[in-house]
């Protein structure tokens, strides 16, 4: 059975934004002659920040409250959201939000993918697992 490694994919998707968020403008005179408009279009980038919001609270509750119990991945984690949701509110200075989103949201996942690891499954009183 296929088993998702959430914050890998969280890793991705927010890799995969940062390529969008930054590449597409480059080759922005070809996407008319394809029929693409995924520049400025807000369905798609609500869509793009609504999946990453979505794996994002599955993985990072799932680590905190199965695993390691640490707040700092969802600090982080929601810390780059606002950075994100910041980018759509100010379009205009979009980029100085984009690069701090997709920081502090990689580190999350991949700092919740470590402490997953890491922590040894002898939890204590607190646990309720």
């Amino acid at each position: 059975m296929l088993k998702i490694n959430y914050d890998r994919l969280g890793i991705v998707a927010s890799i995969v934004c940062a390529i969008h968020c930054t590449l597409l403008p480059l080759v922005i005179s070809t996407l008319p002659i394809l029929g693409l408009n995924l520049i400025n279009n807000l369905f798609f980038e609500v869509s793009m920040i609504l999946i990453s919001l979505l794996i994002g609270i599955y993985s990072l509750r799932h680590g905190f409250t199965k695993h390691h119990h640490k707040v700092r991945p969802i600090l982080l984690f929601t810390l780059g959201m606002s950075f994100l949701i910041l980018k759509q509110v100010f379009h205009p200075h979009q980029i100085w939000f984009l690069a701090p989103a997709v920081v502090l949201i990689i580190s999350a996942h991949y700092i919740n993918l470590r402490l997953c690891r890491k922590v040894a499954h002898d939890h204590g009183e607190h646990c309720s697992h």
